[in-house]
């Protein structure tokens, strides 16, 4: 973490909001951006943390920001909250949540090019509500383990490089990647 981002956590982690809480007061303190990720609301972490942490943020005043602002500038403070892989529906789901307290999030997307066409008509929607939709592998393979065993040019032409591609042609910039398992 930088001087304007602060911890890095995950709320999948078995972190209640009484956890989080803490890191959303010391962004507001501090002017930095508390970064909170999760995968699959109602799978790997209930809805109500979520939307208690959506409204927490809300309270305590902080922006939401998507990982894309990070490449122009070091924005602050905010909670940059995303969500990783593929599961929508899911996300979708919590669609008026989001828009109720204003929040922008940004999804890290693996296995696009699986997805069915609900699950494509409902990622534009989000996008159109001003969420990111970001790069996230094309099949969630592990970076340093590919590039071990197939050497780092494979793990670009194979894993990453595809997963970028088809989210572009999309429609979507993808100009941020998360790596899955956070592995680099």
């Amino acid at each position: 973490a930088s001087d304007w981002s602060s911890d890095v956590c995950s709320s999948d982690l078995g972190n209640d909001l009484a956890w989080m809480l803490p890191g959303l007061d010391r962004a507001a303190a501090r002017g930095e951006v508390v970064q909170l990720y999760a995968h699959g609301p109602g799978r790997t972490v209930a809805v109500d943390t979520v939307i208690g942490l959506l409204d927490a943020a809300a309270a305590r005043g902080l922006p939401f920001v998507t990982y894309r602002e990070f490449e122009d500038r070091a924005p602050g403070p905010g909670l940059a909250l995303s969500f990783d892989d593929k599961d929508v529906g899911r996300w979708f789901a919590l669609r008026s949540e989001f828009a109720r307290v204003g929040a922008r999030v940004t999804f890290f997307i693996t296995r696009f090019d699986g997805f069915t066409a609900e699950e494509h008509a409902q990622l534009a929607q989000l996008a159109a509500d001003g969420h990111d939709v970001e790069a996230h592998g094309k099949a969630h393979l592990d970076a340093p383990q590919m590039a071990a065993d197939v050497g780092l040019r494979r793990f670009e032409s194979d894993e990453l490089l595809p997963n970028i591609t088809s989210l572009r042609q999309a429609g979507y910039p993808a100009v941020v990647y998360a790596y899955p398992f956070g592995a680099r």
